[in-house]
């Protein structure tokens, strides 16, 4: 059994006078590193770049550089040692004033210091030199190294917010790096389909554009690789990093790879059913939605993958938010395809004109409605498990915008529909197909998820099967082997809750360390009375992680386990099972 620790007391909280001195100084502190910062950078891009002082007068920039940095530096020195000296008070280190400062200053300068760095590289790739950016780089990359060893100070780092800064700083990479591996693939896709299809190249030489954007993923990638894996970001589970894996990983992720087959989708149809145009043109955006596919699909993938080994609450939030961006996918295409089909009804002779509007409506149908039945599985029953706050608070938004939409958009109808009776015009259809397209996706929307709401609730408040009466108000267990099927037996026999104790190995007829820890208990004093067993209320369901290197015990002793325990009455139960063949159950007396 591991060591019993003590709860934590926190210190009193702040009063209203140490917020407020706490907000003003960190303020302060954070407002003078920026100008310093901004003044070493002017004064480095200078020397980095001493050909900017021949040109033009820079007298200004000059003088804006050593005030900055002269005035703005050695306020920022002392002020900053006055409140590194006071974070040896625990109050003052526990304050989140402090952890708001580190983080902010750690995402800023990480920001400017590798968007400036990659820039440089970047720029050199063409043949320029940016000496502004490599000043802002290096010094900003200083105060992020500088901010990074206060953050990770053993005795003075930051207690609260303290995950804030590796969250943001792998959704930043995150959002970088993917966007610059998109612009890679657009460039090397769009130069294949135009070599294939002949068509005319403007501008510089292909391969600077895709070397930048390489470039540009690369960092975006190790920026993402060092706050994910090397600070941590990944096996940090609070709520804030959850938020963060959802909105990043998984909803932007989904959008951009559905938008993307979509396109992809929408190219095809128009290559088959629509030749109105060179191919060409037909074929222009299908290097961008392919890279936009290949890198949405991979990252909701791992993410996906990461989302699953986190809680049930973070498994479902993934799914309803791919369900989300599909059924908006979906929505908009049929409101697309009611409104082209309408158009081309009352229409024939415009009929080509909306065919790529068809097509398009078509596609976006297809790939979000196929993407909302794989996510949202309509034709499964929802458990237990899937009828969580969640899922409520998900079906009830969907169906308010749903409701919301659908009765502007009816609203917008009515009034065409009387502005063309009153004016006595013609072509009503072609006023109302947009908006009655749009109602009739949000219509089905709303209509669907209400009576999906209405069945969630329905299963809610229905009775639940009748439980096994409590017999026992706690079991202890003490035992060396895998718990989790003597705790099932347990709770299946008696209804009690269960406190698992590790047994250390020893020989046969042996408890080394329940003597010592019962010892502990008593001298601690008579252990609290629980209410009568008539009063208690039905243990929940609880399985202890089975403990590293024990494999899982046998079945035949879950059965003697639950043998040994029918009959047996008591506030409080001591079973010890093992080593060997051992198994004793004693009813303990408080």
């Amino acid at each position: 059994m591991s060591a019993v620790q003590a709860p934590y007391a926190p210190a009193p909280g702040p009063t209203a006078g140490q917020t407020v001195r706490r907000l003003i100084v960190y303020t302060l502190l954070f407002v003078l590193v920026v100008i310093t910062a901004i003044g070493v950078q002017t004064l480095l891009s200078l020397v980095l770049g001493p050909d900017t002082l021949l040109v033009g007068n820079n007298t200004s920039t000059i003088a804006q550089g050593l005030a900055f940095t002269l005035i703005g530096g050695p306020l920022a020195g002392v002020l900053w040692w006055i409140l590194w000296r006071r974070l040896a008070d625990p109050a003052e280190r526990g304050a989140i004033e402090w952890g708001l400062y580190i983080s902010a200053v750690l995402v800023v300068a990480l920001v400017s210091s590798s968007t400036a760095l990659l820039s440089v590289i970047a720029s050199l790739i063409d043949g320029d030199w940016d000496a502004l950016a490599l000043g802002t780089g290096l010094v900003w990359a200083a105060v992020w190294v500088w901010h990074r060893w206060m953050w990770r100070h053993p005795s003075k780092g930051p207690v609260e917010l303290v995950t804030l800064p590796l969250i943001i700083g792998a959704a930043f990479g995150l959002v970088l790096g993917s966007l610059s591996a998109i612009t890679l693939l657009n460039g090397i896709f769009t130069t294949a389909i135009r070599d294939l299809t002949s068509s005319p190249t403007i501008g510089g030489p292909w391969w600077i554009g895709t070397l930048q954007a390489l470039v540009w993923a690369v960092g975006g990638g190790a920026v993402w690789a060092w706050h994910w894996y090397r600070e941590g970001a990944r096996t940090t589970t609070n709520g804030l990093a959850n938020v963060f894996l959802i909105l990043f990983g998984i909803l932007l992720a989904s959008v951009a790879s559905l938008g993307g087959i979509g396109t992809v989708l929408y190219v095809v149809l128009r290559l088959l059913f629509d030749n109105s145009e060179p191919v060409g043109e037909l074929l222009s955006p299908l290097g961008l939605a392919l890279a936009a596919a290949a890198v949405g699909t991979a990252v909701w993938t791992y993410h996906r993958a990461v989302a699953i080994d986190r809680s049930p609450s973070t498994r479902q939030a993934s799914i309803l938010a791919t369900s989300g961006v599909a059924l908006v996918g979906a929505a908009s295409g049929l409101g697309v395809v009611v409104n082209s089909a309408l158009g081309i009804l009352s229409t024939p002779l415009a009929g080509e004109g909306l065919r790529p509007l068809l097509l398009g409506g078509l596609s976006a149908l297809l790939v979000g409605g196929v993407a909302w039945i794989l996510s949202w599985r309509p034709l499964r029953p929802a458990d237990a498990s899937r009828l969580t706050t969640g899922r409520r608070i998900y079906l009830i938004a969907v169906f308010g915008i749903s409701a919301i939409v659908a009765l502007i958009t009816l609203l917008v109808i009515g009034f065409q529909v009387f502005q063309v009776v009153l004016q006595g015009g013609s072509g009503l259809i072609d006023q109302i197909r947009a908006p009655l397209g749009l109602l009739t996706a949000t219509a089905l929307v709303a209509g669907y998820h209400f009576a999906v709401w209405r069945e969630d609730q329905a299963d809610a408040v229905a009775p639940a099967p009748a439980s096994r009466r409590r017999t026992i108000g706690e079991v202890i267990l003490v035992t060396a082997a895998d718990p989790a099927p003597f705790v099932q037996a347990i709770q299946a026999v008696t209804g009690a809750s269960v406190a698992v104790w590790r047994m250390a190995s020893a020989g046969p007829g042996t408890l080394p360390g329940v003597e010592q820890e019962l010892a502990g208990v008593r001298a601690q004093g008579p252990l609290p009375v629980p209410p009568p067993i008539e009063d208690l209320p039905l243990a929940s369901s609880y399985t202890p992680a089975a403990p590293a290197g024990v494999a899982a015990g046998p079945a035949a002793d879950a059965e003697r386990l639950m043998r040994a325990l029918e009959g047996v009455t008591g506030r409080r139960v001591l079973v010890l099972l093992g080593p060997g063949p051992r198994l004793e159950v004693v009813p303990l007396v408080d």
